[in-house]
């Protein structure tokens, strides 16, 4: 379970124990507590550049100064600026126990804010979000906004995905070119995703390329975008399948053949045998030669093929994959598959005069449907095995 300290960090998964370990940087000269804020949002803004030094060391400077918080003259926390500062100090990692030990009678800030983001970082979900559900972000002073629509958006994900889609935009706008406008691109794209925007879908995950590509959390974007893509139905429709490719292009080798792979049984198994044709080709020419990937690939493109416009050179294809490399379900699918494309092909029976006159043979007394029964019986084996493997483990 993620702690509260943790996972009020822009809900991103620090490695808090190396952190630790690290030197803090010296405290900034001024000792107001929004001037200590300030600096850290700044270490943290450079944290979503890339600066791999910042985020060593940034937890340490939360430390610090929540210990200059607590050793601050109590008539600092009625300046406004101060009593937004502790907010903004929750929402960036800071320990909801020293923020506890201020006096909260001389705090000047909005009770719903500092009570929200108090149990936001407590673990306190519906109690939060029954607090921060009616502010809007922005009407409320700036220097706390962007942060506090981030918070909304994620308390919001699972209830009322539309309005936390809002909330998230809020956040980007708000604080453009900061570690929230990084964590909102991130928290947004499966929310689009879900909600079967491409067009969004595909200008989130270009903005974040264009900005943050270098992030010290760019791996966790990309886990989300390859969960949403593959969950979702975007990657399924043939006409914009360059446009997937050019998103795709983004990812290292390896995952981006894991996700053709993907998408390719998924378009499977819901019948978009252009796009199978299409990933299985992408697969082909990213895997080496002789792998269990490679193979797949072959699996997955001669199954298009053959149901297609390329009978024969799909069942060749088919018949040349090399089974034991398979995953067992797979093998079985391969075997379902060349003897459905085998029974798709089987000669019409029947007296030749009444085929060459284009007409169907004489109806026996008795139908003998046993033959046709095997096949569907295959086929219906064959979208099990489909189904089974939308089941597997994403990249």
């Amino acid at each position: 379970m993620i702690g509260p300290r943790i996972f009020a960090l822009l809900l991103v998964p620090f490695a808090a124990t190396s952190a630790l370990a690290v030197s803090p940087e010296p405290a900034p000269s001024s000792e107001e507590p929004y001037a200590l804020v300030r600096s850290l949002q700044a270490v943290q803004d450079g944290i979503a550049s890339g600066d791999a030094a910042a985020h060593g060391g940034h937890l340490a400077l939360i430390r610090q100064i929540g210990e200059k918080f607590l050793a601050a003259d109590p008539g600092v926390w009625s300046n406004p600026q101060n009593g937004q500062a502790i907010v903004v100090y929750l929402l960036s990692g800071g320990a909801p126990q020293i923020v506890r030990k201020l006096p909260r009678e001389r705090i000047n800030v909005d009770e719903r804010l500092f009570n929200g983001a108090l149990a936001y970082v407590e673990g306190r979900q519906d109690e939060a979000r029954e607090l921060l559900k009616d502010v809007k972000p922005r009407t409320i002073p700036s220097s706390m906004s962007g942060q506090i629509a981030l918070v909304q958006g994620a308390l919001l994900a699972s209830s009322d995905a539309p309005v936390a889609i809002e909330r998230l935009d809020d956040a980007r706008l708000l604080l453009p070119g900061t570690l929230v406008e990084e964590a909102a691109l991130r928290r947004e794209v499966p929310l689009v995703g879900q909600a079967e925007d491409f067009d969004k879908f595909e200008f989130l995950t270009q903005a974040y390329i264009r900005h943050y590509r270098n992030s010290v959390y760019a791996g966790d974007f990309w886990q989300r975008f390859s969960s949403a893509l593959t969950r979702s139905s975007l990657a399924l429709d043939e006409h914009r399948f360059s446009r997937i490719v050019a998103l795709l292009d983004q990812i290292d080798r390896a995952n981006r053949l894991k996700l053709y792979l993907v998408i390719a049984k998924s378009a499977l198994v819901h019948g978009r045998l252009a796009v199978v044709r299409l990933a299985g080709e992408q697969a082909l020419s990213l895997s080496a030669d002789g792998s269990v990937e490679r193979e797949r690939a072959h699996l997955f493109r001669g199954s298009a093929r053959v149901l297609t416009d390329d009978y024969e050179g799909g069942l060749s294809e088919l018949k040349a994959v090399d089974r034991p490399k398979l995953p067992e379900r797979e093998a079985s699918l391969l075997n379902a598959n060349i003897q459905l494309a085998l029974d798709v092909r089987k000669p019409i029976s029947g007296p030749p005069s009444a085929v060459a006159a284009d007409k169907p043979p004489p109806t026996p007394a008795r139908l003998d449907l046993a033959s046709s029964v095997a096949t569907l019986a295959r086929a219906q084996r064959q979208l099990e095995e489909l189904e089974l493997l939308t089941k597997d483990r994403r990249p």
